[in-house]
């Protein structure tokens, strides 16, 4: 990460001062289950980054996924991944017997003796944290716990596929929903209070040892999801739920097609009438999970690709203008300084730039982009300006030794003599 500069009279970029890291998704890590969580693994890799002399862990989004694992697809805006849970920890704590088996046993289940055990004997202050923790995060707490209990009573069925009293949150069936689902919606807040105990417990431990957290905040939302469900007004859906027109990228680097990502675009108007309360929310809560957040396609907030719904590529959507500069001035407004990252690759226009540097915010470099033999590429190290965070490569990308060594000869050499190797 470079060093950070002001541009204007925003307040300074929250890259202070010049600081490496490394990222690694917690999924990645090793463990007993079939993907690394935040239990002991989770605190070798902070010992790790504090030995290497590493100041940041960088991460994807924690949230819940759907079927295909993507973390930029989530359930919600604001939940954890319960599959994040230590279950090893819980031992620990004494809220769990060890008397399971990893992978055999799931971690619902497991979730669910504890919940048991834990409203059984656990200490009334403990039953007082996990109170307090329901009633605080109420505000997305209740909408997704139902959510994800009505889903998966459905076999997992999307929410505009349910029944239409249900798909249209219809009070009277909300209420009997709740009150027949108590029991699954209480179990589904517990996964979640667990989740959060363990991630600040863990953030805590990497900040007393001089590691930021830098999280990564897709700026789209899933289509079925608790938060397009429960807030409908504030996407551009029609009557039924459905979405007429929906989010990606041209055709660029990556693809021929462009990306077709299928989320909802936003309604934003509506939510410029409120002051952007949604974002102010959304941001709020992901200020107290990172030091960081990288905002995933910053380039939306001045423009985004509108594609009909009924395409199935990208290629033929178009630009349409978005309200950016009055959105970062009431979040700066509201946080200041305000610790984003823009991610700004691919098609990068002169309005995107100024948005960014209007907002002192950094942006991203990418060294594999950098090597196409010209010498004014702005991803090449001498073309870097201060407040940027640079990358070998993004999750889009080969590894950097795979990138390497199928390069063609020419373009190593070139790689190999500027680099002085």
């Amino acid at each position: 990460m470079e060093e950070g500069e002001s541009t204007n009279n925003k307040s300074h970029s929250p890259l202070k001062n010049r600081r490496a890291g490394i990222i690694l998704h917690p999924t990645s890590l090793p463990g007993l289950w079939d993907n690394g969580d935040l239990g002991e693994e989770a605190y070798r890799f902070i010992d790790f980054l504090a030995a290497a002399g590493q100041k940041v862990w960088q991460i994807l989004p924690l949230g819940p996924t759907h079927a295909d694992g993507s973390p930029y697809q989530c359930l919600s805006v604001y939940a954890g991944n319960p599959e994040l849970v230590s279950i090893e920890l819980l031992t620990e704590w004494g809220w769990l017997s060890d008397q399971y088996t990893p992978n055999k046993d799931s971690k619902k289940a497991l979730l669910q003796r504890v919940l048991n055990h834990f409203e059984e004997t656990a200490e009334k202050q403990l039953r007082s944290e996990f109170e307090t923790f329901v009633s605080t995060n109420a505000y997305w707490l209740k909408d997704y716990a139902l959510y994800r209990v009505l889903k998966d009573e459905r076999g997992d069925l999307p929410w505009y596929e349910w029944p239409v009293p249900l798909r249209d949150r219809e009070l009277k069936s909300l209420l009997i929903a709740q009150e027949q689902h108590a029991a699954a919606i209480k179990l589904v807040s517990f996964e979640q209070f667990v989740f959060a105990r363990q991630w600040q417990a863990l953030k805590a431990y990497a900040n007393e040892r001089g590691i930021d957290v830098f999280g990564d905040m897709p700026i789209f939302v899933a289509y079925d999801s608790a938060d397009v469900w429960a807030q409908r007004e504030y996407f551009s859906l029609d009557k039924n739920g459905q979405p007429q027109m929906v989010a990606g990228v041209p055709p660029d680097y990556f693809s021929e097609t462009g990306q077709r990502w299928g989320n909802p675009h936003y309604d934003w108007k509506k939510m410029q009438a409120d002051d952007f309360i949604w974002w102010q929310k959304r941001i709020a809560y992901h200020l107290q999970l990172f030091d960081l957040i990288r905002i995933d396609h910053f380039r939306g907030f001045e423009s985004y690709w509108e594609i009909p719904a009924e395409e199935e590529t990208a290629i033929n959507g178009h630009w349409v203008k978005a309200p950016g500069e009055a959105l970062f001035e009431i979040l700066h407004q509201q946080f200041d300084p305000l610790p984003i990252v823009a991610e700004d690759l691919g098609i990068i226009t002169e309005q995107v730039v100024a948005l960014r540097k209007q907002f002192a915010l950094p942006g991203m470099k990418i060294l594999q982009f950098a090597f196409d033999g010209s010498a004014d590429n702005p991803y090449l190290p001498h073309s870097h300006e201060k407040n940027s965070v640079v990358y070998t490569g993004t999750h889009d990308n080969d590894t950097t030794t795979g990138w390497y060594q199928s390069l063609p000869e020419e373009t190593a050499s070139y790689i190999r003599t500027y680099l002085g190797s």
